[in-house]
């Protein structure tokens, strides 16, 4: 079973859900921020935590981010396969020793393209993605590679994209899970309302054809027999 870790109720897992669909593997959703209790780690085929409007530090204000913490340190002991997603890659980050900054200098709004390094051109979670790829970022804080992990992808105004941790574990700043409805609403969240959603239209094709690639990617990784 995957599992579908939800930080925060205006972040759901988006296209994620029709690739597992077609992909014919279970999977759960968990409600985080709604306190439902996490499995063991050991149980999942993969783990993807999501985004969040709240912060790594903001465990006063949403308690439940202390608890994901725990979790994923949980599943880098069991060894299960995971994908941190905006915050769930500064959550990963943190989990692992890395620095995350609130704010950050690096902040992203909207349609943003990323760089693979050679790394991450040779590594399978970017298979057949380009080395220059479209993505969607909406971000104020940003991660900083933990110890034992290697960078894969940069962006001008961010240089730590993504990240590979041993074993099928990633952290990536941006977001390849959505799709114009959760565009939109994430617009309302500003005010005066912002519009990412008409730059996310126009490169809506080349970020569908590297986004979906790269959580279809994960979704193989993760369900492949690993040595025991």
């Amino acid at each position: 079973m995957f599992l579908i870790v939800q930080n925060d109720p205006l972040c759901p897992a988006g296209g994620l859900l029709r690739l597992l669909d077609d992909s014919g593997h279970p999977y759960r959703c968990l409600a985080a921020y709604a306190a439902e209790t996490f499995p063991d780690p050991a149980t999942c085929t993969g783990i993807v935590v999501l985004g969040g409007e709240m912060g790594v530090h903001d465990t006063a204000e949403h308690p439940h981010i202390a608890l994901v913490v725990d979790f994923i340190r949980a599943a880098l002991t069991a060894g299960t396969p995971l994908l941190g997603i905006c915050l769930g890659g500064q959550l990963l980050s943190h989990a692992a020793g890395g620095v995350v900054s609130s704010p950050s200098p690096h902040r992203e709004m909207g349609i943003c393209g990323v760089e693979l390094n050679g790394e991450g051109s040779a590594d399978p979670l970017f298979a057949g993605i380009a080395t220059h790829f479209v993505t969607f970022q909406l971000h104020n804080d940003s991660f900083t590679v933990p110890p034992g992990g290697t960078l894969l992808a940069s962006s001008d105004a961010c240089p730590f994209q993504a990240f590979r941790l041993p074993g099928c574990v990633y952290g990536v700043q941006f977001h390849p899970e959505v799709g114009r409805a959760i565009v939109d609403a994430w617009d309302g969240l500003f005010s005066p309302r912002a519009d990412y959603l008409s730059g996310f239209i126009a490169a809506e094709a080349a970020f569908n054809a590297a986004s979906h690639a790269i959580l279809a990617n994960f979704i193989s990784l993760a369900a492949a027999p690993r040595l025991s």
